[in-house]
């Protein structure tokens, strides 16, 4: 028979357990963190924040409350504030309203958490700069977040938020916002009052449109919309005189957006319904050096590409294309053409295997065989200038075009061979010309429309009121006016 009697039946180490305990930070690193004001919690598998993180600044450190000499460096009293506090990828479900207790943060990272909720002592930290809050499960943010006044950077990607409260239009020192990855359908007004925006990312919503406010965001350098539900975009936005790269991928837009934005240099447009380019909607691209155009359903590239004098790199992946025109070789600056996957005829496999130099070769090579064919056909004939008149288009299109040449004037000849033609539509649009070319009243019968957008017009003829046909005149980018008179 043992001597000893067992005492407790149950859990033998139950008076060493301790329920729920409080998860512990080294105590080194909140030493540091008292010297340097940052403290990187990241990654260790929290799942709430101990109370000794917060109250860092108010608690008195071990080392005080015992009788040692302290050296240079380890003079406690002479602690600063936590400016920086990282707690990304732990397993955080709330957030205490001790927060507040911390309010000389400048940057909290929380993101990749599964925080469904905010607390409204947010609102207390008004130094905070940077509030990294993506990838939770944050459904709606609470309005005291919109108080902080200083805040420049907002990321919430990758949340769950469905909408956002006009009161967002109080941040208005925001220069980075990220709302990717929501399930946003619209957004506040308010959004227009952000004027120091540069970068606004919006992808991966279900936005069928932009607010018209968006315009005002004249600052804005960057803008991502792609993988929504749009079916137009507001010209307005050529307002956004600061935009230099646009993203509409994977939407449903029809038409390219027509954004004389002067500032614009990339477009991405791939993966939309759009069949036609405009010319109205290229010449407005006035700056651009990239456009993807891939995954479309376009299916002729106009002879207007030409006004993209500034582009280097087009991209036509997955389109329909059957033929090339020879004037794309005539773009000085491209670089980089990408046609795989269109069903083009007329040009060997091999030499489209042969990179972009050789095929703009190609092409070239047929602009200078097509004046001599035409010329038998009595269909083109080349002006003094050098600049050859495309009679065929005069005479099936009625299109008379004379465009991007950086012209003074136009020549006599390209009206000669217009001459009773019934031309109903006139391009001398990218030009130097100070005043409308007045032999454009020998069309006044038949002209409908005129685009001299992009010279340097300062007023406008009174015989443009003979074009009795006349319904779209095009004087974008110049400074002439017209008067009412001028058709009465």
């Amino acid at each position: 028979m043992s001597r000893f009697k067992r005492v407790n039946k149950g859990d033998s180490l139950a008076g060493f357990r301790r329920e729920n305990p409080e998860p512990t930070v080294p105590y080194g690193l909140l030493k540091a963190a008292r010297k340097s004001g940052q403290l990187n919690l990241c990654g260790r598998g929290l799942t709430e924040v101990p109370q000794s993180v917060y109250r860092l600044s108010i608690d008195t450190p071990e080392e005080a409350q015992q009788d040692v000499s302290f050296g240079e460096s380890d003079r406690w009293w002479e602690q600063t504030d936590l400016t920086k506090l990282l707690l990304s990828s732990n397993q955080l479900t709330q957030l205490s309203e001790d927060i507040k207790l911390l309010p000389g943060l400048i940057t909290l990272d929380l993101h990749d958490n599964h925080l469904s909720s905010l607390p409204s002592a947010l609102g207390e930290l008004q130094e905070l700069q940077e509030l990294r809050l993506s990838h939770n499960q944050l459904s709606s943010l609470p309005v005291e977040i919109f108080t902080l006044r200083n805040l420049c950077s907002l990321t919430l990607q990758h949340n769950l938020l469905e909408s956002l409260p006009e009161e967002l239009g109080q941040l208005e020192n925001l220069t980075a916002l990220d709302l990717s990855n929501n399930n946003l359908k619209d957004l506040p007004s308010s959004l227009g009052c952000l004027t120091s925006l540069q970068k606004v990312i919006l992808c991966h919503n279900k936005l069928h449109s932009l607010p018209d406010s968006l315009a005002e965001l004249t600052n804005v350098k960057l803008l991502d919309c792609s993988s929504n539900q749009l079916t137009d975009i507001s010209a307005s936005l050529s307002k956004m005189l600061s935009l230099e790269q646009l993203y509409l991928r994977h939407n449903k837009l029809r038409h390219l957006p027509q954004l004389p934005t002067p500032a614009l240099k990339e477009l991405y447009v791939g993966n939309n319904l759009i069949e036609k380019l405009e010319t109205e909607e290229l010449a407005s691209l006035t700056a651009i050096s990239l456009l993807e155009l891939r995954d479309n359903k376009i299916k002729i590239l106009p002879e207007q590409i030409t006004l993209l004098s500034t582009l280097t790199r087009l991209d036509l992946t997955n389109n329909d294309i059957a033929t090339l025109p020879a004037t794309l070789s005539l773009l000085p600056n491209l670089k980089v053409l990408l046609l795989e996957g269109n069903p083009l005829r007329g040009i060997r496999r091999d030499l489209l295997t042969k990179g972009t130099n050789e095929l703009l070769k190609y092409l070239k090579g047929r602009i200078k065989e097509e004046p001599e064919k035409a010329e038998e056909g009595h269909t083109a004939m080349t002006l003094p200038s050098q600049a050859m008149v495309n009679v065929h288009n005069i005479q099936t299109l009625k299109v008379l075009a004379y465009s991007d040449k950086q012209a003074g004037s136009i020549p006599d000849e390209l009206f000669d061979a217009a001459a009773h033609q019934g031309v109903a539509t006139v391009n001398f649009s990218k030009n130097q010309l100070t005043s409308i070319p007045p032999r454009l009243v020998e069309f006044q019968s038949s002209l409908s429309d005129i685009n001299l957008g992009f010279n340097r017009l300062t007023c406008c003829s009174p015989d443009i009121g003979n074009l009795l046909q006349l319904t779209h005149i095009d004087l974008r980018y110049t400074q002439a006016r017209i008067s009412t008179s001028t058709f009465s």
